[in-house]
């Protein structure tokens, strides 16, 4: 008579067999067990005591800060930098922990990883851009990666995005300029490729000194027609026609004593004038010499 039994492999428990009581698994070896730890912080004062047990849960839960630190590798900024920040992030998670809400690492994650996040809105932009718009570009640059996830999918239009984010056409206009700005371009940057290749410094102009000479002369004008007829013909002879003083005096019989008075007095007066024109306009700045 033929008994058939059950094969039992080797290592393998049979399913008669009671389970052994196993330790829970955890997610990962940098989750140390350190409620004791959180719970005596909190039962002590500041003071040395305080920070040795503070200094020892930073070290127990470095690890788990660098490992997050370590998800935004490769974005433009050092791994050693992220990960002081990530430290600064596990700093704050621990002084703010309360330890009767649960488990530390559940509230210390999203703590770390908005720290990065910040470091990266704060200060990786080469310009300082408005929250806004850095808000715009994230869900520009994520309706983008979603509506572009089947191969041979054309690029989504403007339209396309605003109807997938819900924003306006031109916002998500701002935020695909926001997309090319995180980082700025040289103006030594060639941008013809050619013999004749020029730089972006090439394309910018110039503040033009010549603007301020037209400004004064416009200013001028109604102060010099408000002058005698005389006082006119001596300025005219003097800055125009490049005479001198003595020689004015010599064609208007006069001395040339008087002659640089009056050239003296007529200028103040049209200075006068053309600078309190200028200030009885609104939102217009006196430029002084």
């Amino acid at each position: 008579m033929l008994i058939e039994t059950p094969t039992i492999r080797p290592g393998t428990t049979p399913q008669s067999a009671e389970p052994s009581a196993a330790p829970a698994r955890r997610r990962h070896d940098d989750a140390p067990d350190t409620m004791a730890l959180f719970g005596r912080l909190a039962g002590l004062a500041d003071g040395p005591e305080r920070e040795a047990v503070r200094d020892e849960l930073v070290t127990a839960w470095l690890p788990m800060a660098h490992r997050i630190a370590g998800r935004f590798r490769d974005r433009g900024e050092s791994l050693e930098d992220l990960r002081q920040v990530a430290a600064l992030g596990l700093v704050k998670a621990i002084d703010r922990f309360d330890p009767e809400r649960g488990a530390f690492e559940s509230y210390a994650v999203p703590t770390i990883t908005g720290e990065v996040k910040r470091h990266f809105r704060d200060r990786m932009w080469a310009l300082r851009v408005p929250r806004r718009v850095q808000e715009l570009r994230n869900k520009v640059r994520v309706a983008r990666r979603e509506l572009a996830q089947s191969p041979g999918s054309p690029e989504p239009s403007v339209a396309a995005l605003a109807a997938h984010t819900g924003l306006t056409e031109e916002e998500v206009g701002a935020g695909m300029e926001a997309l090319e700005s995180f980082s700025t371009l040289s103006l030594d940057a060639e941008l013809s490729a050619g013999d004749d290749g020029y730089s972006l410094a090439d394309t910018l102009g110039a503040a033009d000194t010549s603007y301020d000479t037209v400004i004064d002369r416009e200013s001028a004008k109604a102060g010099l027609r408000r002058l005698p007829e005389r006082e006119r013909a001596i300025l005219y002879m003097r800055f125009f026609e490049d005479m001198t003083q003595s020689r004015i005096a010599d064609c208007l019989g006069i001395s040339q004593m008087h002659v640089s008075r009056l050239i003296s007095r007529s200028c103040a007066r049209v200075r006068d004038e053309a600078m309190g024109e200028r200030a009885a306009r609104p939102g217009h700045a006196v430029r002084t010499r």
